[in-house]
């Protein structure tokens, strides 16, 4: 039985109607449901990408030549930043949420979090939020020196977390105060607007930047960004900044644990966001030139903040010198016959920058057979993206993959996507020198200067699985391709390493105490 007719014997016409408000075609459900049946192929790893074998290093001497080629791509106005800031803060509370739901009282703090929670409160003035949940409790009647002097720690928590305080737990990180400085504190969103106008600002003094946010923080977002506006005003910069939501079409269903769709106590589907994964969707509606991409919680205290303009840039030029030769090709290919010398120079060069594979029976094709295989393979978006050494951060690694045809590319891979009973890909795993800090920029237009349509450039087996819940009840979640690992697999994909001071996230709450936070 095909998936279409599977999916026709459980899919009311109620579902359909539900899946055709959300703007998902039928064939897409019909899809997602075979997704769960068949479960998704583990990717096949051959080694990991090491210097020299996948990763590049930039010497002193390519610094400048590197910063000159992206301070002319800069001045005509190509440059935009993209930072995914929907993500939710709740994870980076998640040991002091669970001691708000602990009756503390009767039942003793499991070691770690008590650990955890001794830590933040012995901690907490060094937090840059520490002035707004003192003045938020005094508001309250209450001081936070006779809270933790009477051991009466809930209150705190709950100030911070809870909505009727600061609702740290229910902001999505991008507003949270990460930073302190002399007379401000600055968010990641300001952070970000800064960065931008440090190492991104075009000719005409404008930066542009694109936030991807929720609905529900769509206001708070604009009145941060306002008030940045006033705060950090300059003659010379003029920050363009734009927005959008991740669509409801790129929700994926849910099943129960018989891999049947899940529905609700009235009977209706469930769906759940895709993950971010969908926000390739949005990077293609952006219809940008070279767009860097960065994680809205990678962002460090100002002293630490050259290494990574350093870096930005070179990163940039990187990818318009790639992109410049890239093009040349293309367009010679595209105007005459070129000769064996030619083409074998092409190859060379496509080899050596681009990791092309030579098919098995390259030798026995006529020039117009070589020349438009590699055309096609020539024309699609690329991407550089800075590696770090691996320090046992979770996350994805850069890995040579091997597809079903033979060839092999470089991908960034997740632990998820490894087969977990195959012992010899596990060792291989384990044995990546270089950690994926999503530190990248992208060249997402051809050699005409027409935009990619980069949801034609998805692999459509990496998705991810997951095990979820809803109001008690196990669930079987789907993730789409992720953003920087299935959505962009059939990118060109050049990694370079950075250093270690340009890569600074915050995961939880108690990052923020790490010097890249704290001020000098």
């Amino acid at each position: 039985m095909n998936p279409a007719s599977e999916a026709n014997q459980v899919l009311t016409q109620l579902d359909r109607n539900s899946i055709a408000n959300r703007g998902i075609p039928i064939e897409t459900i019909e899809h997602q449901l075979a997704i769960f049946r068949c479960g998704i192929p583990f990717t096949t790893i051959t080694r990991p990408c090491t210097i020299s074998d996948g990763i590049n290093q930039i010497s002193d001497s390519e610094f400048p030549k590197l910063e000159k080629a992206f301070r002319k791509a800069l001045g005509s106005g190509r440059v935009t930043i993209f930072v995914p800031a929907s993500g939710a803060a709740s994870r980076m509370f998640k040991s002091l949420l669970a001691y708000c739901t602990e009756e503390t009282s009767s039942s003793p703090l499991p070691p770690d979090e008590k650990a955890n929670l001794e830590k933040f409160l012995d901690r907490l003035p060094d937090f840059a939020f520490y002035e707004d949940l003192a003045k938020t409790l005094a508001s309250q009647g209450r001081k936070v020196e006779d809270l933790i002097a009477k051991g009466n720690f809930k209150p705190i928590l709950e100030t911070l977390l809870h909505p009727t305080g600061l609702n740290y737990a229910g902001r999505p990180k991008g507003l949270i105060a990460f930073h302190r400085y002399a007379n401000h504190n600055r968010t990641p969103i300001e952070e970000h607007l800064l960065e931008a106008a440090a190492y991104a600002k075009a000719a005409n003094n404008a930066a542009y930047v694109h936030f991807t946010i929720l609905p529900k923080h769509v206001k708070a977002v604009q009145e941060l960004i306002q008030s940045a506006r006033q705060r950090f005003a300059q003659d010379d910069i003029n920050w363009v900044v734009t927005f959008s939501l991740q669509k409801t079409s790129s929700d994926a269903i849910a099943v129960d644990m018989d891999n049947q769709p899940f529905r609700d106590q009235e009977g209706n589907l469930l769906f759940r966001p895709g993950g971010h994964g969908a926000l390739i969707s949005n990077l293609s509606d952006l219809q940008g030139d070279l767009i860097f991409i960065k994680n809205i919680d990678n962002v460090a205290h100002d002293h630490l903040k050259e290494k990574t303009y350093i870096y930005k840039r070179s990163l940039g030029g990187y990818l318009v010198s790639i992109q410049q030769t890239l093009f040349e090709h293309l367009h010679q290919l595209e105007e005459k016959i070129l000769t064996t010398v030619e083409l074998d120079n092409m190859v060379q060069w496509a080899e050596d920058a681009l990791h092309f594979m030579i098919p098995q029976d390259w030798k026995g094709w006529d020039l117009k057979r070589r020349a438009d295989y590699l055309g096609k393979f020539f024309h699609r978006p690329i991407r550089v993206c800075g590696v770090v050494k691996n320090t046992g951060d979770p996350g994805g690694s850069p890995f040579w993959v091997r597809h079903d045809d033979g060839t092999t590319s470089i991908q960034i891979v997740e632990s998820s996507q490894v087969d977990p009973y195959s012992t010899k890909e596990q060792d291989i795993f384990a044995s990546s020198t270089h950690f994926n800090p999503v530190d990248m920029v992208c060249g997402v237009r051809d050699y005409k200067g027409n935009p990619f349509d980069l949801n034609q450039y998805i692999d459509p087996n990496s998705w991810f699985i997951s095990q979820k819940s809803y109001k008690g009840r196990e669930l079987k979640a789907l993730e789409l391709p992720g953003l920087w690992n299935g959505a962009m697999a059939k990118w060109h994909t050049i990694l370079v390493e950075v250093p270690q001071a340009t890569f600074s996230p915050v995961k939880t709450v108690f990052d923020l105490l790490l010097p890249a936070h704290q001020p000098q």
